[in-house]
């Protein structure tokens, strides 16, 4: 048995969940993972994980031994890590999550300047709006916009978005330009952006010399995902709000037009994230470092 690779495969299992997402993770069969972990447990003489045919759970001894054999992986990741920092090359695979419109306007076109000064650093980028498990679904870190609630991630500010209000030309001529936020209440249809983890619609913001305006009026149409959201404007559906640079090229070729400006809500912070007990590779570092340097003024977009 190679004891390395056991134990690794092990950790794997524990922190995605899933023996198959651990071999995807490991690149390797899964029939190959499952070999190490059953010989791991013969060679220590104790059951580590109980399997089923729908789930994977850990032992109490399971629980026990990852949380000194995971110490031990992080601490060669270390070591690793230290003499690939000091030969100042950052190499391996980097697994992204991003939202759909973030990796269209903002991410995507940056990459090339990032590959460009570290060739040795491959990227998976996972493009959705939907919310994921960085451990159980083995990514790295996160772009998300919003909020942050979930005190076991680190998070880097990565710059602030603006967001609009507009319409097609098309929609604003059959239902009329509104002149203040409160008319969307009376006769305006709405295309809300409903978030994927709760299904609930988000409301339109304003900001007005009382403070904060919300408008949660029932929408015709609600999507969730931001590209198919900003479509649907274009389409002519109804009202949205959207950030600036997701809507620049359909403001440019007049394919939509922006109403309300004065009344434009606060800048939406947006952060990259991590899980706080995972090692931060070099890789890694110099990716956020990355983010942080070139992603401000694209998130900022015009205007």
């Amino acid at each position: 048995m190679n004891q390395l690779s056991a134990i690794r495969a092990f950790v794997r299992v524990v922190e995605s969940g899933s023996f198959t997402r651990a071999a995807d993770s490991l690149d390797m069969p899964n029939a190959t993972l499952s070999k190490l972990v059953r010989e791991l447990e013969s060679h220590l003489g104790v059951r580590l994980l109980q399997r089923t045919t729908r789930r994977v759970s850990v032992t109490a001894e399971g629980r026990l031994y990852y949380e000194k054999a995971g110490r031990l992986m992080r601490d060669l990741e270390d070591v690793d890590a230290s003499f690939s920092a000091a030969r100042g090359a950052a190499r391996g695979l980097l697994r992204v999550d991003v939202g759909g419109s973030t990796a269209r306007d903002v991410l995507v076109p940056a990459l090339p300047e990032f590959l460009a000064r570290h060739p040795d650093i491959r990227i998976e980028l996972g493009v959705s709006d939907r919310s994921v498990n960085l451990i159980s679904e083995n990514v790295d870190c996160v772009i998300r916009g919003g909020p942050l609630d979930d005190s076991s991630l680190v998070a880097r500010h990565l710059g602030d978005a603006r967001l609009i209000t507009c319409a097609s030309p098309a929609y604003l001529k059959a239902f009329g330009v509104p002149a203040y936020p409160e008319e969307l209440r009376n006769g305006h249809r709405l295309v809300s952006y409903v978030l994927s983890s709760s299904g609930r619609a988000v409301p339109f913001r304003f900001r007005t010399d009382a403070g904060l305006l919300e408008i949660k009026p029932e929408h015709r149409v609600g999507i969730n995902e931001s590209n198919a959201h900003l479509a649907a404007a274009v389409a002519g559906l109804g009202l949205v709000q959207t950030f600036t640079y997701a809507a620049a090229s359909a403001l440019r070729s007049k394919g939509l037009v922006e109403v309300l400006a004065q009344w434009r809500p606060t800048p939406y912070p947006f952060h990259v994230v991590y899980p706080e007990n995972r090692h931060v590779t070099h890789r890694l570092r110099v990716f956020i470092d990355w983010l942080v340097e070139a992603l401000p003024a694209r998130l900022a977009g015009p205007g």
